[in-house]
């Protein structure tokens, strides 16, 4: 990272970004150009790493490159606004993540599992999705093997 000082360093960190984002943008392989799906989630932590948890429907574009290709990149990012830079310019005060995994496509109490954690990080009380609806959702994990957090908080010198 260019700026180490703006690198967040720690799991946690990253985590509390991951935790006020409402979207992660998923960049999935495709043949001329990537393909950029934002997308509502759910995370949790396992083993030291972040998992993230995601849903789609069975068939579409989306479903058809993460079958063919599953390495995909992950991104969130929260703005803060912008602010002037001391040298006649503004700048932006942000916090993002970018991250790098493979997909898996879940079963059963697995893909309950993923979109229980969805659904509470959207701020809606777990509850249990209908079978019908189960039946055509696709719920996907992405486990992160590789992740970087970076910021710059003018506004919160302390964040």
């Amino acid at each position: 990272m260019r700026k180490e000082d703006r690198e967040v360093k720690t799991p946690q960190g990253i985590a509390d970004i991951l935790d006020r984002c409402d979207t992660v943008r998923i960049g999935i392989c495709d043949t001329d150009a990537p393909y950029v799906v934002p997308v509502s989630f759910g995370f949790e932590r396992r083993d030291g790493a972040i998992a993230v948890y995601f849903h789609g429907a069975q068939e579409g574009r989306k479903a058809a490159l993460l079958d063919k290709l599953p390495r995909v990149c992950v991104e969130a990012d929260l703005c803060h606004g912008f602010v002037e830079n001391g040298r006649g310019g503004y700048t932006c005060d942000y916090e993002s993540v970018i991250g790098y995994g493979r997909v898996e496509l879940l079963e059963a109490q697995e893909a309950e599992k993923g979109i229980r954690l969805l659904l509470e990080h959207c701020g809606v009380r777990a509850q249990a999705c209908p079978e019908n609806v189960m039946d055509i959702t696709n719920v996907y994990r992405i486990v992160l093997d590789e992740v970087t957090g970076k910021h710059r908080n003018l506004c919160n010198p302390n964040a």
